[in-house]
């Protein structure tokens, strides 16, 4: 799935996210927990606002971002669980060397 993402640059210099939309959501971000490299590709691991988990990825080649895997906060479900986006084009592992997970389902 396709987002628009607005970044800033720390005290360390380091580009970090600081919101992101998709659909008709803007999603703000609380913390930035996470990131690693792949093949062409830059993950992104930060808690929104909401108190969901997203893992986003950046193609470095195509200056695109998507969303790969969101996990839903405790006070917004009955229970906590990973999902994936519905686009076919968003299946890329959540994490490097791991197998997609099954598609979005709320």
């Amino acid at each position: 799935m396709q987002v628009q993402v607005e970044t800033y640059v720390d005290e360390g210099g380091a580009e970090k996210l600081r919101r992101f939309r998709f659909d008709s959501r803007v999603v703000e971000v609380a913390d930035n927990i996470d990131q690693w490299h792949g093949a062409d590709y830059r993950y992104v691991k930060v808690r929104g606002s909401d108190g969901s988990v997203y893992i986003l990825r950046l193609n470095e080649a195509r200056a695109e971002w998507e969303l790969t895997m969101y996990q839903r906060s405790q006070s917004q479900g009955a229970h906590s669980a990973a999902h994936r986006c519905r686009d076919p084009d968003c299946m890329a592992p959540s994490l490097p060397g791991q197998h997609p997970r099954p598609r979005m389902t709320e």
